[in-house]
């Protein structure tokens, strides 16, 4: 949330040739809200939906995909994504990702930022999964336009193959 992760995956995809897909959304069509499911079902319930749409994706080719903040955190999640993909995550400041979030103008229901101080909580949560993100190549987003970025994951994308999906992830991405 707030890394730019589906404008620039959406960029990539055009720059790639490849079909751009972002996960919270095909969770969103397919299951309703994300707050919804969180509400009603729990929190399981939506990472089990989650691992089952990773294991969907991995068995497609030339995608950039866009994940939730936690999707890439699942040990299983990375196996199942990262066995034919590249990996790469968008980093922000967290002041920034409380900016460009507090900005949006779709305002998109962000049930682990209802709470009295999102700015803490995004801090919280990036301090939460800094050791999980760590292990994939870091993109910095802050100040950056999302041409740039997308031409710099690319090229270091290099020319998958055609069996060989390009995912990008968004740091801090939250449901």
């Amino acid at each position: 949330m707030g890394t730019g992760k589906t404008t620039i995956g959406r960029l990539l995809a055009v720059d790639l040739g490849f079909e751009f897909v972002d996960t919270d959304a095909v969770i969103s069509e397919r299951h309703g809200p994300i707050a919804d499911i969180f509400a009603e079902r729990g929190e399981a319930a939506f990472r089990a939906i989650e691992q089952d749409l990773a294991a969907e994706l991995a068995e497609r080719s030339r995608l950039v995909i866009a994940t939730g903040g936690r999707m890439m955190l699942d040990p299983a999640n990375v196996a199942t994504l990262g066995r034919n993909s590249r990996v790469f995550c968008l980093v922000a400041d967290p002041d920034e990702i409380h900016r460009r979030v507090s900005a949006d103008t779709a305002r998109i229901e962000r049930p682990l930022l209802s709470v009295p101080d999102p700015r803490a909580r995004i801090g919280e949560l990036l301090a939460e999964r800094r050791n999980g993100y760590e292990r994939f190549i870091q993109i910095t987003t802050d100040d950056r336009t999302p041409g740039v970025i997308a031409a710099e994951i690319a090229a270091l994308a290099g020319s998958p193959s055609e069996a060989e999906p390009a995912a990008s992830h968004g740091y801090g991405d939250v449901p």
